[in-house]
């Protein structure tokens, strides 16, 4: 079985494949403060409440991370807790893209997978696609059918803009991010409701459309992350949510680069 995990700002996921299927999926915080055994203690307890699975059972793993304090004592949780090195995403694996970035060194290992997943799953749409991850930041990547990886763009997530206006006022409350029902509100909390989640589905909107124009008019949308539902329900410009995306691309890099 091939362990797979992700370092994000804000959570890490890790996920267990038996061949091409997700048996198991985790979400826990980033902690850039946890050792190896604290890492390793926590996907102990995990793999205890998964049916039939055993950390013994695991036979490769893979990690991307753009955290770099945590991927040193993830490495050494897996060779002490999984007696293996881990694959990391990175450079010189294979990754079946073509990387058109003035420099590639610079891309996110997160936006690297979701772009390979996208790729795998969704080149039969025929048409260029856009990867929206809804993380930490809000990135956006573009990528052509034939799989050149144009780049894209990189806005503040939403939950950084809704915890930045809480802690620069004095009497705004933190809020559950729900689209709302109208934009004109008679309370505090719907009024930063309606503000924060039309302005962002404003901002995603108006980049989907500038990237379009610049793919020649028309592109397949794919969303992914903690906030992809809730912002797809409140726009039509996302085609598709697909929140296991990236753990989907760490598989298929590690397919790609099997010795």
């Amino acid at each position: 079985m091939l362990l797979v995990i992700d370092v994000g700002n804000t959570n890490i996921v890790a996920g267990v494949f038996k061949g091409k299927k997700l048996l198991v999926n985790w979400r826990f915080s980033t902690d850039r403060s946890k050792t190896a055994d604290e890492f390793g203690i926590l996907l102990q307890n995990m793999f205890q409440y998964a049916d039939d699975m055993n950390m013994c059972d695991v036979n490769a793993i893979i990690i991307s991370s753009v955290v770099p304090p945590v991927l040193v004592p993830l490495c050494h949780m897996c060779e002490r807790y999984f007696k293996m090195q881990p694959m990391v995403v990175g450079q010189g694996l294979k990754i079946g893209l073509k990387l058109r970035y003035e420099n590639p060194k610079e891309i996110g290992a997160d936006r690297i997978v979701n772009a390979v997943a996208a790729f795998a799953k969704y080149a039969e749409q025929k048409k260029p696609m856009i990867v929206m991850d809804f993380g930490t930041a809000t990135t956006f990547c573009a990528i052509l059918p034939e799989g050149d990886y144009l780049g894209g763009a990189i806005a503040p997530g939403i939950g950084i803009s809704a915890e930045a206006l809480t802690q620069r006022t004095a009497k705004l409350p933190r809020i559950e991010l729900l689209v709302p029902k109208k934009a004109i509100c008679a309370n505090t909390v719907s009024a930063m409701r309606a503000g924060i989640m039309y302005g962002y589905l404003g901002l995603i909107e108006g980049v989907v459309k500038h990237m379009k124009e610049e793919l020649g008019g028309e592109a397949y949308v794919i969303a992914t992350g903690g906030f992809a539902n809730t912002m797809a329900s409140g726009t039509d410009c996302i085609d598709v949510v697909d929140p296991l995306l990236t753990l989907d691309g760490l598989r298929i890099i590690y397919e790609k680069n099997q010795k």
